[in-house]
This record gives structure tokens, sequence and C-alpha cells, in this order.
């Protein structure tokens, strides 16, 4: 495994190193090693030893910076104020390390895997059966697959799982009206069409609701057939399973305009637990976790009360006997922990629904499903807000459909890239094609630029702008490399150690050299927010660059020629890797 240890981390254990040796009273000392606006970086460890020692911090930093080894990494040290190290690296040490990452042989850019890393379920992307995926479904498949991804990049084994809404008492109607109203489900054209699939399940659920809402009678065989669906009677079964694989045609053509890939044995929606619900309420009913409350079989909290004062109790079975959404939940935390041995189990849920999941994950705990060596996450996500700063709705009020959102997404991306096309020469295939990534990046980068927990406003207008922090400017940065790389000629990208270099070309280097700790830091914290940040940074970092250090001007050396190509490049590859992560494509030409 080609890893290649940052900048920062190889300084700060020379830095800890030269702590122990001056300082052996001291035992393990950190440096405090960060970034800094006066040097490439500051160590601030030595105040708080000082305090530690008693003795003079200045003092004591001149005996640390003594005890550096000699070596090319460290170009100036000074001890500032009352003890700080401003350290400056060579641009040797710079260039060397860029390139380790750039020949690293599996096309990682140096970037570890963790060899102690275990196996994440990781639950988002939820629709429900028979409904339309609206806006309010965005958050959870966006976020949820740039988890999938950079989880799975930084080492950890990871299992998809998309809990759908496939089970319930709106079944009941549903299959009674198909038994009553044969071919019903059937619709015209193509049978893979998802458009025709949800047009067909809107007209099937209205044509039914408005029978059971007229019709005692048919009430009534409703109510009757919801029993005999959960008794697993095989007629009903299979109308069921009617809905579900229609329905799954329409989630599998709007998760394809999402530009994400969900795989059949990934989807275990509500009915996937059916079988292991009772035994749930009876081990939690058993061991004491759970208990009758007027007939209802209870989990309770001392810190969860209502208004009154009264607990609120987590319901796992309904007084009639029906099963609350808990028991479900209950079930699928001990299937993903007992059989498929996660170690974390991470839930890409709306930050409205944390009560619910503080309670089950504690209810989990108590059975001992949830052990020591198991967590249980949510990553909670805020709502998707107009520009007026409400939830965001049509003119009507009503919920924006998740497929009208896209395809104007498109729609006005395909509009921006049409008004370069003719600058770079693409053809139409590729306008349509490079709208397409354009306008959905635009719509996934401006909700994964934003901390998942906060509300954002959605704003086409801003999204598919190229200024600014939106994944356009980022996708025009890579395609401006890609066509300086085309123009290179005979010049070819390689890295220069002995050149010196420019206060521009070493911002982008140091900022380069850091992409393996930010994701190492967004994939512990579950926050993607943080590599987008990064790379709208490196963007800026190379639009700095641009403007201070010309690339192919003839009156640059050979050598300065191939050294800023080798920058741009490795950068582009970066930008690249970054955004596929998030989900991301970068068109070669834009």
């Amino acid at each position: 495994m080609a890893s290649v240890p940052s900048l920062a981390s190889t300084l700060q254990q020379q830095l800890a190193d030269a702590l122990t040796a001056a300082l052996p009273d001291a035992g393990t000392a950190d440096p405090l090693l960060r970034r800094s606006d006066r040097a490439d970086f500051q160590a601030n460890g030595i105040l708080a030893l000082a305090k530690k020692l008693k003795g003079n911090p200045r003092e004591l930093a001149g005996q640390v910076t003594a005890a550096l080894p000699a070596g090319e990494l460290i170009k100036d040290i000074e001890v500032s104020g009352p003890g700080f190290l401003n350290i400056t690296l060579t641009d040797k040490a710079i260039v060397e390390t860029l390139a380790a990452r750039a020949a690293d042989p599996e096309g990682r850019l140096g970037v570890p895997v963790d060899a102690a890393a275990g196996t994440t379920v990781i639950d988002y992307a939820q629709p429900n059966v028979a409904k339309e995926m609206h806006v309010g479904h965005l958050r959870s498949a966006v976020i949820g697959d740039a988890m999938v991804k950079i989880l799975e990049f930084t080492g950890e084994e990871v299992v998809r799982r998309h809990h759908i809404g496939d089970w319930g008492t709106q079944f009941g109607m549903l299959i009674q009206y198909l038994i009553e109203h044969p071919g019903a489900l059937k619709h015209e054209g193509d049978a893979a069409d998802g458009e025709a699939a949800m047009s067909t399940l809107n007209r099937v659920y209205k044509e039914s609701r408005v029978l059971f809402d007229s019709d005692e009678e048919f009430k009534a065989r409703s109510r009757d057939r919801v029993v005999a669906l959960q008794a697993g009677d095989p007629e009903t079964l299979e109308l069921w399973q009617g809905f579900v694989d229609e329905s799954k045609i329409y989630f599998y053509s709007v998760f394809d305009k999402l530009d994400m890939e969900v795989r059949d044995p990934d989807i275990v929606g509500e009915s996937g637990y059916n079988d292991m619900l009772e035994e749930t309420c009876r081990i939690l009913e058993e061991t004491g976790v759970a208990v009758r409350s007027e007939g209802a079989l209870c989990v309770f909290f001392d810190d969860v009360k209502g208004p009154d004062g009264n607990k609120v109790p987590l319901i796992v079975k309904k007084t009639n006997g029906g099963y609350g959404y808990a028991a479900t939940d209950l079930s699928a935390i001990r299937d993903r922990v007992q059989n498929l041995k996660a170690d974390t189990l991470l839930y890409v849920v709306d930050a409205r629904q944390s009560l619910h999941f503080k309670m089950v994950f504690e209810t989990a705990r108590r059975a001992g499903w949830l052990g020591d060596g198991v967590k249980a996450v949510q990553l909670a996500f805020g709502t998707v807000l107009g520009k007026d700063g409400k939830p965001f709705k049509t003119r009507e009020g009503e919920t924006v459909r998740l497929e009208d959102l896209l395809d104007e997404a498109v729609e006005r991306a395909t509009a921006v890239v049409r008004e370069k096309a003719e600058k770079v020469g693409l053809s139409e295939e590729e306008i349509v094609e490079n709208g397409r990534y354009v306008g959905v990046g635009a719509v996934k980068y401006a909700d994964l630029s934003t901390s998942a927990v906060r509300d954002y406003k959605f704003d086409l207008d801003q999204m598919v702008s190229l200024n600014g922090d939106t994944s356009v400017y980022l996708q025009y940065a890579y395609a401006r490399i890609r066509s300086i790389l085309r123009k290179a000629g005979d010049a070819v990208p390689a890295a220069h150690p002995e050149l010196a270099l420019a206060p521009a070309e070493r911002a982008l280097g140091l900022h380069l050299d850091q992409f393996g700790e930010v994701l190492s830091e967004v994939a512990s914290g579950y926050e993607p927010h943080k590599l987008a940040a990064y790379l709208y940074q490196l963007a800026s970092h190379l639009t700095t660059f641009y403007d201070q250090c010309q690339v192919l001007s003839p009156d640059n050396a050979p050598e300065v020629v191939e050294n800023r190509l080798f920058l741009v490049e490795l950068t582009a590859r970066t930008l690249h890797q970054g955004m596929a992560l998030l989900g991301i494509r970068t068109p070669e030409r834009l």
C-alpha cells in the first residue's frame, strides 16, 4: 500500500521527538501543530509545557529547536512571542512529498487505507412504495451516497441499506383495490419507464383512496386484507410484490437522474424484518426492557417527558396488537449487528426524527444488541428551504417532486454550458451530457457543502453560477486544467524538487498535501461538507496560482513549465477524486 505521510504528520513527529529529547521530564507531549498565516505551520504546545515544568517558554522553545534533526524538511524555524514556533518547510520537501503522492501506483494519491476499519451499515435513501419521491428525499440520498463512497475509499467495508416504506395499513387498501380491479397496475409504453410507473401508482392510489373513504364495505375488506398480508397469504403477497416492483422501476429512474447507483439487494424495506417483530417484542418484554402500559408494549426513559411532565414512551407494540416503527427499527438493528456483523450503524435520517432514534438506540443498548463494540449514529440533516426561508414548496403550496427539481436543474445548467460551448467546441451530445453532470452536480454540491444538520436554501440561480462556492466553479477549474494539459504539446508534467517555489505554488502544494488528512476527518466525523470546503479552497488556490504563475509561458524555463504542469495535473487528479467521492462528475471539457 503506497501510503504517503503528510508534511504535517512528518513535522508533528519530528517536533514530538524533539520535545521528548529536550524536555525528558515532560513525558509524552503534543506540539499542537497547526497551519499559520505567519509561516507554513505554528507549534503552540510549549506554552502548556512551560507551565507544567515551571520554566521559561522561550528558553524551552530554544531547547526544542536545537533538538530538531538537521534535514531537508525544515527551512526556517523562529521562536515567536511567548514561545510559539513558526516553521517554514523547504520547497524541496513540498515537491518531493507531492511527487510521492502523484506516483502512488494504486492511484489513491498516497491516501492510506485504514487496515483496522470495520463494517458500517449505512441506512439512507428511504422512499416509500406507491408514493412519489419529493424534495424531502433529496438529502438522505445525496448525503448517504457520498458517505458510502468516502467510507469505502478510506477502508471501511460498507453495507448499503435502503429501508423503504413497503409495509403497513395502506397496502390493504391498495391490494384490495387491485383484486377488485385486475390489471389496474398495467401501464402503456415501456415497462421500465419510471414516469409511467409512478403515474400508474398515483392513479391506483387516488382511486383506491376515494373508494376507501366513501365505501364502508370496501374499507372493511381492505382492513381484512391487511390481516391477510401480515399473515403471509400467498395471493395477497403476490399482489403486494406487484406494487413494490412497480415502485422500484420508478425509484431507479429517479436515482438514475441523481446519478446514483442503487442495487436491488441493498433494498431491504420494512417488510424485510416482518418475521422478526414478534421475537423482538418477546425479548424486550422478557428482559424487562419493555413493559405493558395501557395495553401497549412500551419502553420508558427518565429524560423523555411530555409537556405535562409525564414520561413519553417508545411504543413497540400497539394496544391493538399492531407493531410500531420502533419494532421494525429494533429488528433491523438486531439483523445488522448479529447477521451483518456491523461495527457501526449509520442512519442518514431527518433531524426531526432525532428523538425517535435516540430512544431506539437506547432501547437496543438496554437489550444488549448494541454492545461495547458497536455504535449507532444518526447523521441528522436539516430541511431544504425555498428562497423565502420556508420549507421548499411549489407555488401552489405542494411538496416539490424530486424529478421536477432535477429536471429544472439540468435545464438551467445546460443553458449555462451552451453559452460556453462554441468557445470550447462542444458537440450537441457533449452539451446535453455536460448539462446533466453540471445540473445534478450543482444540486448535490449545494446540499453537501452545507453542514448536514443545518437547513439550506434551494436557489438554482446560485447553484449553477460560475462564481462562488458552487460545483460549477470546481468543474470549470478541472476542465481548465485539462485544457492546459492538452495545449502543453511536448511538455510533460514532471516534479522538480530543486526549483524554488513562488508563494502561490507553495500555497497550492501545501493544500494538495492535506487531502488525505481531510478525508480521514470527514470519514470519522461523517462530515462531507468538510470535503466540499477543502475542494473549494483547492480551486481557489488554483485561481490564485493561475493569476500569479503562468504555466505555458514561453518565458519559462522548460523545468519550470514541467513543474507547474505537475502541480496543476495533481490538482486535477485531486479535484476529480474528491468530487467523485461526493458523487459529482468532472467533465473533461466545459
